[in-house]
């Protein structure tokens, strides 16, 4: 008994199999990009390694020029700790979070009402709050000081937070501003025809479809605040009540610098905000092109 090959079978049987293509080797033009763009990352990231390599090397090699340690520290990282420095982290915590949680909610409303609205003023508006972004905290240092010395919140957080969300609230507002106009007005149409009001709209459609342009708003004013200093030297005086970029002034004396507990204390200083970045880096640049594009 024979049996007949179908048609696919014989058709798959006559095939000869191709060979793989061969795999292209990169242009001239793709290794430089590449090579210049290798290069260029390794000339930003090589600070912050001679910044963690410095940290880790004990008293007595600090004056080597051996590039790595010949052994490591690590109770310079562990000082940190014991030092009372952790109480100056919380605070900068604390000051970074709560000046965000300020902004977004003053940006927040404000960017959603000049987006969605044609008032008299708009523009004017718009370019006021574009001009306070202009002005910066050391030129008005002095009057800073004076009103909250009058209300009595000089050494106090609260001020901090007040001065970091002032002035990070105008790239807010102008990023959220961008963001909410290139969402189109007939997706809340819809949500009202569907019964919901205007805050069911915002919340429901509006701002998930607008999550890149507030997570843009929440890490360039965490990051402001977590990084401010002039303000937080001037503001406050005690110890326990100083950020953590005030505290480390205080390894750098006046005839000698403290480096490797001055590098410990920067790395731990680093490390939450490239963490915070890192996990939030797509949805910035989604934020920062939005309205680029109609």
């Amino acid at each position: 008994m024979t049996v007949t090959q179908t048609a696919p079978a014989a058709r798959t049987a006559g095939r000869t199999a191709s060979p793989a293509p061969a795999r292209r080797l990169p242009s001239i033009k793709t290794v430089i990009v590449a090579a210049s763009a290798y290069l260029i990352a390794f000339v930003f990231l090589f600070p912050y390694l001679v910044m963690v390599l410095t940290a880790l090397r004990p008293q007595q090699d600090l004056r080597t020029a051996a590039y790595l340690p010949k052994s490591f520290a690590w109770e310079n990282f562990t000082g940190f700790w014991s030092g009372g420095l952790a109480g100056n982290l919380l605070v900068t915590l604390q000051v970074a979070a709560g000046s965000t949680i300020l902004v977004l909610l003053v940006a927040l409303p404000a960017a959603y009402y000049t987006a969605r609205h044609e008032f008299r003023g708009r523009t004017a508006f718009l370019v006021l709050v574009l001009i306070t972004q202009m002005f910066q905290p050391t030129a008005m240092l002095v009057g800073i000081y004076r009103e909250f010395f009058q209300f009595g919140m000089v050494d106090s957080i609260w001020s901090l937070i007040l001065v970091n969300g002032g002035f990070n609230l105008a790239f807010a507002v102008w990023i959220l501003n961008a963001y909410f106009s290139s969402i189109p007005r007939e997706l809340e149409e819809a949500a009202f025809i569907d019964g919901n009001g205007r805050f069911g709209a915002l919340f429901r459609i509006t701002l998930p479809l607008a999550a890149p342009g507030v997570v843009t708003a929440l890490i360039f004013t965490f990051i402001a605040a977590w990084n401010e200093f002039v303000v937080a030297l001037t503001l406050t005086t005690s110890p326990d009540k100083q950020p953590l970029t005030v505290a480390l002034n205080s390894f750098i004396g006046q005839y000698e610098v403290d480096w490797q507990n001055l590098f410990a204390g920067s790395v731990i200083a680093t490390i939450p905000v490239i963490i915070l970045f890192g996990l939030i880096e797509r949805k910035v640049v989604g934020g920062l092109t939005a309205g680029s594009i109609k």
